[in-house]
């Protein structure tokens, strides 16, 4: 037998491997939430800020699975209504459109044409539950969906065990108030909440990027269900957005304990702050 001979069915094998083989990012097949159930019903709305277009993300048109989409200018005055899904723990750790990492904890969702970053309150019209959430991901790809909502919107909608909705999606701008106000507070609100003497705070990070604080503060609140946990907006510039776990007991056993849990938790570098 010639080498030719030996080299062509080895071929033919391997070519055959290569077609049927298809790698996944995914690390799971069938999408689901979290596998012990959690309580979501404290985890805040999205807040509406004027956010600059991510510099990926908003190509168009784009092309996926053979169909053309097209994105829009601006988000200003869009009002829809159509069925929403969600999405979960396949995606969770996972970059979004926009090049973020997709929390299935946080307030955000997918959508084909608006403009990334966009802020949307969308309400579930089977019963009138609503929620205002980011959209920072492209998506749904599915028939005729309209939008694919993070697990915990889904969750504060009331449609998980649906999984799909009927909705009304209506555009924010910055500043506009969703369904749940004093979500975020300014620093001097906070000082006015104790004014006999000073008030001890933990503060886990100033962060940029108000969706990145709102990350760390659903983080943490499911595990410190007991503590209020508030996100502070600088007066500076550049503007930062601080969270702040307080006002505390100031025993420093508490303190220490309280800590020591953040530090497990990944937030050693976490500070404790007397506040006027």
């Amino acid at each position: 037998m010639t080498l030719n001979k030996l080299l062509v069915p080895a071929l033919v094998l391997l070519l055959s491997a290569c077609s049927t083989f298809k790698p996944s990012r995914y690390s799971i097949d069938q999408d689901h939430g979290p596998i012990a159930e959690v309580d979501l019903s404290h985890v805040a709305d999205a807040i509406p800020t004027d956010e600059a277009k991510s510099w990926v993300g908003n190509r168009s048109p784009y092309t996926v699975w053979g169909k053309e989409y097209s994105v829009l200018d601006s988000s200003d005055g869009y009002l829809q209504r159509g069925t929403a899904s969600w999405y979960g723990k396949k995606f969770h750790g996972h970059q979004t459109a926009n090049g973020e990492v997709y929390d299935m904890y946080a307030m955000s969702a997918a959508h084909k044409s608006l403009p990334l970053p966009s802020f949307v309150r969308v309400t579930n019209l089977d019963n009138g539950k609503q929620v205002v959430v980011r959209v920072n991901d492209r998506g749904p790809f599915h028939g005729a969906r309209l939008i694919d909502l993070s697990y915990a919107a889904a969750y504060r909608l009331d449609m998980l065990k649906q999984g799909t909705a009927r909705v009304e999606l209506e555009a924010l701008s910055g500043g506009a108030q969703g369904p749940a106000t004093g979500l975020l507070v300014s620093a001097s609100a906070v000082r006015k909440a104790v004014i006999s003497k000073p008030a001890r705070f933990i503060q886990l990070g100033a962060f940029s990027s108000i969706s990145a604080a709102q990350s760390v503060k659903t983080r943490v609140a499911l595990r410190l269900r007991e503590q209020r946990i508030d996100i502070s907006k600088s007066s500076t510039v550049p503007v930062l957005y601080r969270v702040r776990i307080g006002p505390l007991d100031d025993s420093q056993t508490f303190l220490n304990g309280l800590l020591a849990q953040l530090a497990t938790e990944g937030f050693v570098d976490a500070l404790v702050l007397d506040l006027p």
